[in-house]
């Protein structure tokens, strides 16, 4: 199991993350932190292998954790979970030997693509002995950068599906199958299908809404991270 700490400083995004992570296969939360220093301190006494690093934490940056990891010559890989968008930020993160860069808001598919490309690329790593050449370096560094989504079902479209998912983007609240297909301009069973889809994949999440007769109503609003 690859272990992995959970740096945020918001609570509720702490237990999202949390809850994220423990629905990806091979993946087990060691601890969730709220802080950089407890960051530094969690990984001085207990195995990790991953952390899940917000930049912007109420006691210092997170590139000022990642170079205490580094001076304490902790053995862990750092995934950069921020809103941090400033590419002299970017660059940074790469120079501290942040192994990818995870924009929120986000969702679970998101973060379960990042996580599936790191262990297929530490498997790779692990392994003994050397690099048979140019390609095998290659190959390996690709792990990170190839999105970890598959393909999408038999007549789903994505540009459809980002029509979709940006429309329940703009109404936290939820949409019904009916107003996505109103607001995207496609017949309402085949929002639906799009929208089980999104819900199937942690991307969406169900909900009734209570109108004034009759039975509840499905919406699907998007699940934030």
């Amino acid at each position: 199991m690859i272990r992995v700490l959970v740096v945020e400083d918001d609570p509720v995004a702490a237990e999202a993350h949390r809850a994220y992570v423990e629905r990806v296969a091979g993946f087990t939360v060691a601890g969730v932190v709220h802080a950089g220093n407890e960051a530094v301190r969690f990984c001085a006494k207990h195995p990790v292998d991953l952390v899940l690093l917000d930049f912007y934490l109420p006691d210092t940056h997170g590139l000022a954790v990642c170079a205490a990891l580094r001076a304490a010559n902790a053995p862990v890989d750092v995934i950069a979970v921020t809103s941090a968008r400033d590419l002299s930020e970017v660059r940074a993160a790469v120079s501290s030997g942040v192994i990818q860069y995870l924009l929120k808001p986000f969702t679970f598919a998101t973060l379960r693509g990042k996580l599936e490309n790191y262990a297929a690329w530490r498997a790779q790593v692990a392994q003994p002995g050397e690099v048979g050449g140019q390609n095998d370096v290659d190959r390996m560094l690709s792990e990170l950068r190839t999105p970890g989504a598959g393909p999408l079902p038999k007549g789903l479209s994505s540009t459809t599906l980002d029509a979709i998912t940006a429309a329940l983007g703009d109404a936290p609240e939820g949409l019904s199958a009916a107003a996505v297909a109103t607001t995207v301009g496609i017949a309402r069973v085949t929002a639906r299908r799009y929208l089980e889809y999104l819900a199937d994949n942690g991307i969406a999440r169900r909900q009734p809404h209570y109108g004034s007769v009759g039975r509840p109503e499905v919406w699907y609003a998007l699940v934030k991270a």
